[in-house]
């Protein structure tokens, strides 16, 4: 069975460094959109049996590249690939992973569902927003943690005897006690609450812990319009923090997000590329890391029947 990397027009850099990793080649794929905005795609060359990986980070406009990604995954089932993987380094939808009032969809199941329909074998996805996740879809779930690469850079930039690990919200706790292991460092938490009918807002009230005279390092899995991170670096700096540092898998910096990074008190954004950062997205403060050898080791895993959980 061969390996063969499918990508589409979302973030061909990630694909190109992913192929570059594992010593092969992207298929090549004709895709193009018609006048109405609907999406053509066929491959160039024979997939008959083959072990698929098709790789798509659902950005900026998502709703198209979920589309495109659903139309490669049947064009590889009609064409008979043996075994399909669906790699969404950024799983859009995840947000929406219960109902938290009545007449609400599960949209990140329906997205699981899709998939699974349209022809994927297995899922491979990075730091998905909540593990529950997983259980959505009716396969193999490969999920991994950018974690190491980013403790990595924050340990080896700055001096770990005083760094405390916060976690913006009680949501993220797990994921930073698995901070506090790495970097042997205290864990502070920040109490906020959210309007449920105003989007992408949060009001921070206090910080449990403490932080003062100390470097803290947020942990997210998503930097959105970064009213969160920023509120949550106020509050820290309120509480006596000498520096601020945050850290987050996937950098989709909408709307004004840029802008209230930049004139944050905040010292460095640390993200990794599971999404594309446009020119006019990237400034001073933010360090983007490659998660291409992460996703390369993921894929060789999984093709060799090797173990994934070894990377973990």
């Amino acid at each position: 069975m061969k390996l063969m990397l499918f990508t589409g027009r979302a973030h061909p850099a990630l694909a190109e460094a992913v192929a570059e990793q594992l010593g092969v080649e992207i298929v090549p794929t004709s895709a193009y959109d018609f006048a109405n905005g609907e999406i053509f795609v066929r491959f160039e060359e024979s997939v008959r049996g083959c072990d698929a990986f098709v790789l798509q980070s659902h950005t900026e406009p998502v709703n198209k590249w979920i589309m495109e990604q659903l139309l490669m995954i049947d064009a590889l089932k009609r064409a008979s690939a043996k075994r399909i993987t669906v790699i969404v380094p950024f799983y859009a939808y995840a947000r929406q992973d219960k109902k938290h009032r009545g007449r609400e969809p599960i949209s990140a199941r329906l997205m699981a569902d899709l998939f699974k329909t349209a022809g994927a074998d297995r899922l491979m996805s990075v730091d998905l927003h909540t593990s529950q996740i997983q259980g959505f879809f009716d396969g193999p779930v490969d999920h991994l943690f950018a974690l190491p690469l980013l403790a990595g850079h924050v340990e080896e930039k700055y001096d770990r005897s005083n760094i405390t690990v916060v976690s913006p919200d009680a949501g993220r706790v797990r994921v930073a006690e698995r901070w506090t292991d790495i970097l042997d460092a205290p864990l502070a938490i920040i109490h906020k609450r959210r309007d449920p009918d105003i989007p992408n807002e949060a009001k921070v009230l206090e910080v449990v812990g403490d932080v003062k005279g100390r470097v803290c390092v947020i942990v997210d899995d998503m930097i959105d319009t970064a009213g969160t991170i920023t509120k949550a670096a106020d509050a820290l700096f309120e509480n006596g923090a000498i520096e601020v540092i945050a850290t987050s898998t996937h950098g989709v910096l909408s709307g004004p997000a840029v802008e209230r990074l930049t004139n944050s008190r905040i010292s460095e954004v640390v993200i990794t590329d599971t999404l594309p950062i446009p020119p006019e997205h990237t400034f001073d403060k933010l360090t983007v890391l490659s998660i291409a050898p992460l996703l390369a080791r993921a894929i060789h895993e999984v093709f060799d029947e090797g173990s994934v959980t070894s990377l973990l």
